[in-house]
This record gives structure tokens, sequence and C-alpha cells, in this order.
């Protein structure tokens, strides 16, 4: 078995946004922030407190009655969302992390004198049911142990354990004998995307000889791993989205500005460059992609990206497309659960919310659309068989996710990055200012 510790709310190198250096943009006010963004540090970052499945069916969270924590199911896919609380026969620890599946139940993971234990939850009348699915034993207190996102199919849920040398990726709902260990990476692994919808390429970032770099996981060839980003030799490269209908990844990199890291996009099977746009680098607020419009297979540069965007004043959403040069800034619902969200096809934007009066909310939102930049066509695409390091062939060919060419491109006027960049791009936009 691994030897895991206890998740604290995050580790190091698992950072999912960036923060820039100077004065901010309130969500009260319409003044513009364009600077640089460097790295929040990584004991500040939280993760969200919903979970949403990959299907949009269900949601799953911590909520709190007095001082107890329980988990609790959200239906989203009703005319009305509803919640449905799974209270076990003792309050959980406010760490514990839930997880939805597919078919309605929760998979929570509790941690307790060095073991972690996996069980679903669900509801049974007026009680709750619990099947219990195992546990991984830890000892090793340098090990971290910690659910990774929804898989693509809602059947399986895996856990990612980071020890002191490498990482192992645990099957922990949908094994036949309890938890399954699937795979050995070679570093400190942190993030988790999945690239496809069958769940089988997961991509992580991997620490390793003082750089960090994503790497591709195939989980259903042995845990066989690849690189994929590789923007320069001496940048830390880490993959923050993916959408596997149109290709989409949002990066964050420090390969533009050394030192500094700066929100990124570019297209699995492209061959362009990794683009850095001006009017994604915030000043004095963290700017975190957290959901990417799916649906979009031959425009992924039309696709809307959701934006969990933190400054001193609060949080609000922000919505971008790599088409456009802007950032459109959004008032927050009251109680929004920050940083969960899900987009349809149609382009609205779900985000819930949890209030005194509202204890399950959903408010939609339609994307607003700016006019269009001009647009260049794109280079000549080149094969490859599987992810190769971007330096080299950037988001190039066919990966074991399969592409169709794209049929449109964004002008090359904002940051660009290979190996090298250059000038460019719009300034960020201002903040909402609630209704």
């Amino acid at each position: 078995m691994t030897a895991c510790a206890t998740e604290p709310a995050a580790e190091p190198g698992d950072e999912r946004a960036t923060r820039p250096t100077d004065a901010t943009a309130h969500p009260a006010d319409a003044t513009a922030c364009p600077m640089d963004a460097i790295v929040r540090p990584a004991a500040a970052i939280a993760r969200p407190t919903c979970v949403i499945a990959a299907d949009g069916t269900y949601a799953a969270r911590l909520a709190l009655d007095g001082e107890c924590w329980f988990p609790e199911r959200w239906t989203l896919d009703g005319p009305e969302p509803y919640a449905v609380p799974l209270p076990s026969h003792q309050p959980e620890e406010p760490g514990t992390e839930v997880l939805p599946m597919s078919d309605g139940r929760v998979l929570i993971h509790r941690v307790a004198d060095g073991r972690h234990t996996f069980s679903l939850l669900y509801p049974t009348g007026p009680g709750t049911g619990e099947l219990l699915l195992g546990a991984v034993e830890c000892h090793d207190e340098h090990t971290r142990l910690r659910l990774l996102p929804p898989a693509p199919d809602g059947e399986y849920a895996y856990a990612l354990a980071t020890g002191r040398g490498s990482t192992a990726v645990w099957l922990v709902v949908g094994g036949a004998f309890g938890p399954e260990h699937l795979a050995e990476v070679p570093g400190r692994c942190s993030g988790g995307v999945w690239l496809d919808g069958t769940g089988r390429l997961l991509a992580l970032d991997r620490h390793q000889d003082g750089r960090t770099k994503t790497v591709v996981v195939d989980l259903g060839r042995g845990g066989e791993v690849t690189p994929l980003l590789q923007i320069a030799e001496d940048s830390d490269d880490r993959l923050l989205l993916a959408d596997a209908d149109s290709g989409l990844l949002l990066v964050r990199s420090d390969a533009p500005s050394p030192g500094h890291d700066r929100l990124g996009w570019g297209v699995l099977g492209s061959t362009l460059p990794i683009r850095f746009p001006d009017c994604l680098r915030a000043t004095d607020c963290t700017v975190t992609p957290f959901a990417i419009q799916p649906g979009q297979v031959l425009t992924p540069e039309r696709c809307a990206v959701a934006l969990c965007i933190d400054g001193p004043a609060g949080s609000w959403v922000g919505v971008w497309r790599p088409v456009e040069r802007q950032v459109h800034h959004l008032a927050a619902p009251e109680g929004w659960l920050a940083g969960a969200g899900l987009w349809t096809r149609e382009g609205v934007l779900q985000l819930p919310y949890a209030t005194g009066s509202v204890p399950c909310g959903v408010t939609k939102v339609t994307a607003p659309v700016a006019a269009p930049t001009a647009e260049a066509p794109p280079p000549p695409e080149r094969p490859a068989t599987r992810p190769v390091p971007l330096q080299q062939a950037p988001l190039s060919g066919q990966s074991p996710v399969k592409r169709r060419p794209l049929s449109t491109r964004p002008a090359p006027e904002d940051e660009a990055v290979r190996a090298e960049g250059g000038p460019g791009g719009e300034n960020w936009s201002p903040a909402p200012v609630p209704a």
C-alpha cells in the first residue's frame, strides 16, 4: 500500500490560480487593473466548496448545521435544484472530501490515524445508507492523498497519493476489491485534469529536478507517462483545465515572464504555440479558471471560459473567450459557492449558491459576447502519435484523444510562446458593478 498522510487545504505545487501584484479592480467600481501576475502561495489556495459531476447532474459539498459538518447532495438536472442531506452517525471533519457519482451516490473520503477510508453515501428514507469501499493505509507523513476531479463517465473515482519521490494513482470507486493501485509516476505530482471523455488520459503537473511540467498518464496502458506541457526548458508549466470536445487547454506558466506566472491557452492537436493574453493579467487579485463551455468541436477559440476572480473587495465571476480580447466581469450571486460552476453547450453558466433563505440555488447567466477580433488562418498541422513536449510541437498532432482540424484562429497579436515570447494584447477590463 502507498504511504499517505492527511491532505491539507492545498499542497505545494498545486496552485490553481495566479496572483497579480498591483492595485485591484473592485467589484463595486470600474477601475481597470493591468499588470503581471505571480503565483499565489499554495497555503492560501482553497479547494472549491462544491464539486459538480462532469455531466452536471449532481453536486456534493460539506454543509454546516450549527457547528457540525455533514455531506449534502444537490440534484441539478431537474426543474429546480434541491439538496438532500446525508448525515452519518457522527459529524464530519471540516477537511473531509466529497465527490458526486453519476448514479446519485456521494463518495466520501475520511482520514483517521493514517488511514484513508472511502465510502459511498446515499439516502435511505429518513436516514443515510453507507457502502464501505475500503481504505488506503498511510504511514509516511510526507505523503498526501486527495481525490481527483470527477471522472468524465461518472462511474469511477480516483485519488492521487503524492509521496517523497513518486506519485500513485488509485482507483477508489469501480474496482473489484476496494481501492486499486493503478500507476506509479516518478516525481511529486499535483493538479489533475482529464483530457478525454472516457477517463483514460489523466494530465498531472509533475515537479521533478526543480521544475514543474505537465505529463499525461495513460490509465489504459498501465500508467504510461508521456510529456505534454514543456513550453521552455527552464519554465514551470501547469495545466489548469481542458475541454475534451474542443481540445481547449488553459495553462499557467512563467515562460513569457520568468518569475511571474501567467494564464495562457492552447489547443490539443494544434501546431500553434501557447498564447498568454494580456487581458488575463490582473492586479492584486487572484484569477482562477474553473469551467469551459463544452460542445464547441470545431471552434475552441469561441469556448466561453468562467473565471473566479478574488480581490480585496470579495469574489466575482469573469467570462472570457480566446477569440475575444477582453474579460467580461459579472457580479456573483449572493452565497455563491466560489469556484464552482458549469457551462451548458448553449453558453449558459450555472452558478450554485446557498443562503439562509435559499439553501440550494443555481443562478443561470448567459455569457456576454463581444465583437470578434480579426482572425488569421492556421498554419499547417503536423501529425504525432501521442502527446509531445510543446516546445517541440506545441499542442500538435493526433494524441490518443482524436481531434478534427480547426476552422478559425485568433489573430496572433497577444503574447505567444513556444520557447520565446512577444508583446501585445489588451488590458484588464473593469470589474463588475452589482445591480
